[in-house]
């Protein structure tokens, strides 16, 4: 398009930016080739900075395919078009935030937040039901299988927290943590509310 037009979009960008109270620089020959961008820049728990989200103004297409649309006078205007993608190629954020937390999701990202090793079964999955209620993706291992062998099957499922309950759970009504403490099942539920409504 001409010149005028691309310095139409690159000051609708950098207002817009400013409006937002956004920290920005301006990188030369950056921009695609139909105009300007934004490029929001990332990084990595290794520091390695990735672009992941962009927004582009983009003054050219729609006059170029005469696009149009009619204002409420009755005028024929050509639109401006964004093209945005709010976290990039899906494939390369989600390669990042696997690197970012080295594969051991917090509760509120990961598939199963919440491994119960259930040696008494009753117990184990009433303690499941009430995480499921807060929202908790839980997976309740009631297998007849050593407790050693569930744990450490546990530990490889990378869940986030993993707790052991059996008849001594049961009948103090509390929860065995992974390190050999062991919480409150009140507590315990409080502890994982919390979690999850702050992403922790």
């Amino acid at each position: 398009g001409e010149a005028s037009v691309w310095d139409s979009a690159e000051l609708a960008l950098e207002d817009a930016a400013k409006q937002n109270g956004l920290e920005y620089k301006r990188v030369e020959g950056e921009a695609a080739f139909y105009g300007p961008k934004l490029d929001f820049m990332f990084t990595d728990a290794l520091g390695r900075e990735w672009q992941l989200a962009t927004i582009q103004c983009d003054f050219n297409l729609p006059k170029r395919f005469n696009v149009e649309y009619v204002t409420a006078d009755n005028e024929r205007k050509t639109p401006i078009m964004v093209h945005r993608a709010i976290i990039g190629s899906f494939e390369r954020f989600m390669g990042i935030m696997i690197e970012h937390y080295a594969g051991r999701f917090p509760l509120w990202l990961n598939p199963e937040g919440v491994r119960v090793v259930a040696m008494n079964t009753e117990y184990g999955h009433a303690l499941g039901a009430d995480l499921r209620k807060m929202g908790i993706r839980v997976h309740v291992d009631d297998r007849n299988e050593s407790m050693g062998k569930k744990v450490r099957e546990a530990q490889l499922s990378r869940s986030t927290h993993v707790v052991i309950v059996g008849d001594k759970e049961a009948e103090s009504g509390t929860v065995s943590m992974r390190d050999g403490s062991s919480m409150d099942r009140g507590m315990f539920l409080t502890k994982m509310c919390k979690e999850l409504e702050n992403r922790e």
